[in-house]
């Protein structure tokens, strides 16, 4: 959300109307402190089963990203992604906390089971939404012409909850090198673990006290933007020239695959 506020909304000129931010009891869940989920293992018990005071304490997270959400501007509606093991209390608690929060709405959404059917409240919501909204309100959360570390470190300090940054001596020698080359006003898109956040994967809800750490800083000036490498964080790598799968096909008279790698 941040990075299509500050880099697609600015390069393209759109002004959005309503940041729909998808919720799940099990994500809340574990903010909550719900046991660590394992690929392959049965999900521990409070995520199947009702657990109200899990729900409560998890909520701060969900908070934390309405009121960023808020801070460019625009109206939010939470989409409450019901599952077979949830319980309407559960799902109460979470609209309560998004509405306090300063959410334009929360609305369950049971397309899990209903399909489009079960989204209709939620199309409806945010429908509404966007027709109630002030555009003159939408702002952006830096402006460009500030240093690379000043952004970095508002964008850490405002939409992450950080104390801080801190910059290895990789880092500090490629700023200096990018502002030299006149790629200093450009905006900033953050490489950092989806999970928390902090860089640390492992700290739910919203953390405090905390630094974020930026590694090295790698430039997209086609793209227009910056990207610094937080934490223990891989990027996905680009397609090559010719893609491998050119060369993925069926053997029509087998059915066999071929080409796979």
């Amino acid at each position: 959300m941040e990075k299509f506020f500050n880099i697609k909304c600015r390069a393209s000129g759109l002004i959005p109307d309503c940041a729909v931010i998808v919720a799940t009891v099990r994500a809340i869940k574990m903010h909550g402190g719900g046991g660590v989920v394992v690929p392959g293992k049965p999900l521990p018990k409070e995520y199947t089963e009702e657990n109200i005071e899990l729900v409560k304490i998890g909520c701060c997270n969900l908070i934390k990203h309405i009121q960023n959400a808020l801070k460019f501007g625009v109206n939010v509606v939470v989409a409450i992604n019901k599952f077979k093991s949830d319980t309407m209390a559960e799902v109460d608690v979470i609209k309560s906390a998004s509405i306090e929060a300063g959410a334009y709405d929360a609305v369950l959404a049971n397309h899990w089971a209903e399909g489009g059917q079960g989204a209709t409240d939620l199309a409806s919501a945010v429908v509404r939404a966007c027709d109630a909204v002030d555009r003159s309100n939408f702002k952006f959360l830096y402006e460009v012409d500030l240093s690379i570390k000043e952004k970095i470190e508002v964008i850490s300090k405002e939409i992450y909850g950080a104390d801080g940054v801190e910059y290895s001596e990789l880092a500090n020698s490629q700023i200096s090198k990018y502002e030299e080359s006149g790629f200093g006003t450009i905006p900033i898109c953050m490489a950092k673990t989806q999970y928390s956040f902090s860089c640390n994967p492992a700290a739910k809800g919203v953390p405090k006290g905390f630094t974020i750490t930026v590694r090295e800083v790698r430039a997209c000036v086609g793209a227009g933007f910056l990207y610094p490498i937080c934490g223990d964080i891989m990027t996905i790598p680009g397609l090559s020239t010719r893609p491998g799968f050119y060369d993925v096909d069926i053997d029509v008279e087998t059915g066999d695959v071929i080409g796979l790698f």
